[in-house]
């Protein structure tokens, strides 16, 4: 670098670490930069490996993805026939009509919601001692913690789908089915989501009761429960939304709820009454999320928005 271009206060000595090509200051010499690129290759952009381990990484992404397409036969033209064959549906929806069999419809919304009551309820009232049970700062045996949030994680694996057939094939037909299979599937998420929550509770307020002299199932009474017991009650009204919508489509395998209004319907092709049948859903949905939402805000503190 000609002293003519060199910033003030700073010599070709100086320059600072991490500098590349691109915000070198002009005039800097070659001999400068070599000595900066010897020192920081890194600064100056990837190395040659690098490169060629970039192009390896994105010559086996392609072929995987090329690989995938030809595994399950996507093409052009199916996915244009597909398309068609939407399209046509979407046409046979128009205008959507409750049929004659509508008291049937309204029945199914009501047990859809029936059923994600039912299961959130029990599976947010067995949640709590066991997410406790799973909090690190509540139960300090290692083994035991362990054990129980691998147990969490195994139900978790399983699909609310898996357990709804595996009730069906227990219980028989029916919503009871489709409360079994929601009280499991969120059973395991809530007492994981729970035993965070409990987790990250402020220690003063505990360990002010012991110092008052309080028990230790004192401390976790009225020191830890009024921390998390908002949280608690805002994801299980989240988890109330959301089964919902599951609840609509467990009935599809027998487990009650609108699924079967539907999977009955698109048996016989009575696309318009299918139609009728999501849009009611849709506004049930949006209905209780907007309800959820605000008693949601107003637990944790927030302001209710319009």
């Amino acid at each position: 670098m000609s002293e003519a271009n060199v910033p003030p206060g700073m010599s070709e000595a100086n320059v600072p670490p991490g500098m590349s090509e691109a915000n070198v200051p002009p005039g800097m010499s070659d001999a400068a930069v070599a000595r900066w690129q010897a020192a920081l290759p890194a600064a100056f952009g990837p190395s040659p490996r690098q490169r060629r381990f970039r192009i390896l990484g994105g010559t086996l992404f392609l072929c995987w993805l090329a690989w995938a397409l030809w595994l399950f036969d996507i093409t052009p033209a199916r996915l244009w026939n597909g398309m068609s064959g939407l399209f046509t549906i979407i046409r046979l929806m128009i205008p959507p009509s409750p049929g004659e069999l509508w008291g049937d419809i309204l029945r199914g919304i009501a047990e859809s919601i029936a059923m994600a009551f039912l299961g959130t309820v029990l599976a947010a009232s067995f949640a709590v001692p066991l997410g406790f049970l799973g909090a690190r700062n509540i139960v300090t045996a290692t083994l035991f913690r362990f054990s129980l949030r691998r147990v969490f994680d195994g139900f978790r694996g399983v699909d609310q789908l898996i357990w709804a057939l595996a009730f069906v094939r227990a219980v028989g037909l029916g919503p009871l089915a489709g409360v079994l299979a929601l009280f499991v599937s969120d059973l395991a998420t809530l007492s994981k989501l729970y035993a965070e929550a409990i987790e990250n509770a402020e220690r003063r307020q505990s360990e002010g009761v012991l110092a008052a002299g309080g028990s230790r199932l004192m401390a976790i009474r009225f020191g830890v429960l009024p921390q998390v017991m908002p949280v608690m009650l805002a994801q299980a009204l989240y988890f109330f939304e959301s089964n919902t919508r599951s609840a609509s489509i467990l009935g599809v395998v027998g487990a009650g709820g609108i699924g079967l209004q539907i999977a009955e319907r698109i048996k016989v092709r009575h696309w318009n009454e299918v139609a009728f049948i999501i849009i009611l859903m849709v506004i049930t949905v949006a209905v209780i999320d907007w309800l959820g939402g605000r008693l949601r805000r107003r637990l944790i503190g927030g302001r209710p928005q319009n």
